[in-house]
Parts: structure tokens; sequence; C-alpha cells
């Protein structure tokens, strides 16, 4: 891999809760999944996931776009592996500040956007939209953890996950091997710990394994240990973002990271920013729900000038 290049944090429109880094001269996997002229969408996904996670996300856009297009304007779809996810290049480092910088990286090469990301994609998307104001004309945020994944992960669900799924990586093996050490990962609950496998249908054990298979398990080194969000204050980036913005949660009762106290004061702090809460909906609602978050994105579209 290509030596790292120094890193050099600077200040975002005069906050120094805004800190940006150069990014390290990596490969990030970023590709065209559907095109069609018109609106550029950039999908960026989710810890220990890679681009191909927002596959039934991608198929009900094109799908709706099909059928009733916007205003007669196409999409231009394209997905990303973040750094030490999926076909992209190991790092030296894992903040969610590297991997906006990343993104930020790829949206300056492709020109104007929306951005659409879940989980850690959707604090990155948040982030790109304060640094490339003038290239992100809108944005999907997709149930964020926040602090949830930051300061607060500590005897968490997300720690005890984030430890097991580092582990299940460490020890290595095929895609059969991690679904199995994924599936006797051991989450605290209120009734005593529970096992992943008795959580989740073997499908979702099997594509969750297949995305670990080719992780760099130091990805979630810093999340453990709580730096992850190191240099990002979701409050200053709230406030700094000018397009129009979906902050989407998931419900905190059935597995969304985002809970409801960070969610109205980031959707307050916005200028510019629609709260849509999902009762019933888990984490990964952007499979759950794929024609859902679709039109999200299509009125989101819509409202574009």
């Amino acid at each position: 891999m290509t030596p790292a290049a120094p890193w050099q944090p600077r200040t975002l429109a005069g906050d120094p809760a805004l800190t940006w880094h150069d990014p390290e001269p990596l490969r990030i996997a970023g590709a065209p999944v559907a095109s069609a002229g018109g609106i550029h969408v950039v999908l960026l996904h989710g810890v220990t996931r890679c681009g191909r996670d927002f596959e039934p996300l991608v198929a009900s856009l094109t799908a709706t776009h099909e059928r009733d297009g916007v205003d007669g304007r196409g999409l231009r779809l394209a997905v990303l592996d973040h750094r030490g996810h999926g076909d992209s290049s190991r790092a030296s480092r894992y903040l969610v500040t590297d991997y906006a910088a990343d993104a930020a990286r790829f949206v300056e090469a492709h020109g104007p956007c929306v951005v659409v990301g879940h989980s850690l994609g959707a604090m990155v998307a948040a982030h790109v939209a304060t640094h490339l104001p003038a290239l992100v004309r809108g944005a999907v945020l997709i149930d964020p953890p926040f602090h949830g994944m930051g300061r607060r992960i500590g005897g968490s669900t997300w720690e005890a996950l984030f430890v097991g799924l580092r582990d299940a990586r460490r020890q290595g093996g095929g895609v059969p091997e991690l679904a199995a050490l994924i599936a006797e990962i051991r989450l605290p609950s209120g009734a005593g710990p529970v096992r992943l496998g008795d959580l989740r249908d073997a499908a979702a054990l099997r594509w969750h394994a297949e995305c670990l298979a080719r992780l760099d398990p130091e990805v979630l080194t810093p999340v453990i240990e709580g730096r992850w969000l190191e240099g990002y204050d979701p409050a200053a980036v709230a406030t700094a973002i000018r397009c129009p913005l979906v902050l989407v949660q998931a419900d905190p009762a059935c597995g969304g990271a985002l809970d409801d106290a960070e969610a109205a004061a980031f959707a307050s702090a916005s200028p510019a920013c629609d709260l849509v809460r999902v009762p019933g909906a888990g984490h990964a609602l952007h499979r759950e729900h794929p024609e859902r978050l679709a039109a999200t994105v299509r009125d989101l579209i819509a409202r574009l000038p």
C-alpha cells in the first residue's frame, strides 16, 4: 500500500469543531451501479458493510424512477466502499473524519450530487455536506449513531457486537466459518446475554459474514475504544449544513442506533432538516424498508432547484 501522507487538520467555516483531514493516498472503490443521466446520487454504507449493502435500495430507486421519474430527470447512482471495507485500500486510521475526507475526494471528482448514507455513511454524508456546500445539493441521513457509537459506547450492545465482530475477523476463515462465529456473539440484554444467531436469520448472518471477510478488523478498534468521533461534533455539523436534508430515524426499541434526544437535537440545530421517524424499523431500515427510503430520496430530489 502507498505510504500515508502527513495528516493536515484544518478548520471548516471558521468553526474549530469542524475539523478536516486531507485524505491518505488510498484507492477508494466507487462505481456506478445505475445510470440514466440527471441527478447524481452517491451512496455511503455503514461500518463493517460495503457498497453492495445498498442493493435493495438501489433496486427500489431505479424502479421508482423508471416508473415515475422526478420532473423528467433520471438518476446516476454510485456506491463507495469506505477505506478498510470491500475493495478499498486498508489505511492507517479509521476515524469518521477520515472516511469523510475520502468521500469528499470522490464527490469533488464526480461533481454535484445528493449524498445518501446509512449509519457511519450518514455521519460521513453530513460532514461532506458541510465541507462541499457547492457540490452537495441534498442529503439523506439514515439512522446515524452519533454518540451511541461514540462516547456512550462503553458497556453497550454495540460495543459487544463490535468486539465480537473484530475477534471473528481476526480469527479468520471463509464466509461459512465467519457466519458461524458471528452467530455465537453474545449481546447483553435485560434477561441476560442473547446469542446473535437467535436474533438474525441465516441469510442476514451470511451477508454480514461476506462483508466481514473483506474488512480490515482494525476498522473497529477506534469504535470500540470510543475514539471514532474524534474531530467530529454532530451539533457543529448540523449547524453548518445548508442543503435540504432528511434525517431518518429507526426505532430505538427495535435496534435503531439514533436515540430520540440526539435526533431532536440534530434536527433542531440544522437550518433545513426534516426529521422522519420510522416506528418498528430496525437499524438496517435501508434493507428492511427500501421502498420507503427510495420514496424519501425521490421526494428530496423533487424539492431541489
